[in-house]
């Protein structure tokens, strides 16, 4: 697959993201435009297709404003392999190995997990005197 069409919802972002592919940007409503810049103006590994209109404020509108040719165009641009193309799909690989490391055996994320599983078993062996009185005793 050589890039990813998404309205940029979290979930569809972070697959993207854990499987190195560009993706073309076309969010339809709340965060999902926060989420569109962060790919295409932070990351770098985005083309927006250009919601117009009311939609790309936030605002609920009648449908996503954005024309065949915008669609095409943004597509065009993702699937380039000029300099610019074939740097975005570079650092969408580079994010993609950075994502796979952390969830291995001694990343970041599977560090974190195992410390926030420690943490949660400690406080549960830990006696605490406002779950063992009845609520009535905790006025």
């Amino acid at each position: 697959m050589g890039a990813f069409m998404t309205h940029c919802g979290w979930n569809s972002v972070l697959e993207c993201v854990a499987a190195g592919l560009p993706m073309v940007s076309c969010p339809h409503f709340t965060e999902q435009f926060m989420n569109e810049k962060l790919v295409v103006d932070v990351l770098w590994v985005g083309v927006p297709v250009g919601v117009k209109g009311a939609a790309q404020w936030g605002v609920d509108a009648e449908g996503v404003l954005a024309t065949r040719q915008d669609v095409e165009r943004a597509v065009a641009a993702v699937m380039d392999y000029g300099e610019e193309g074939s740097a975005r799909r570079a650092r969408a690989a580079k994010l993609g190995r950075k994502a796979r490391e952390a969830v291995v055996h001694g990343g970041s994320s599977f560090r974190n997990v195992a410390l926030l599983i420690q943490h949660v078993q400690q406080r549960a062996s830990t006696r605490n005197p406002w779950i063992e009185k009845k609520p009535s005793d905790c006025r």
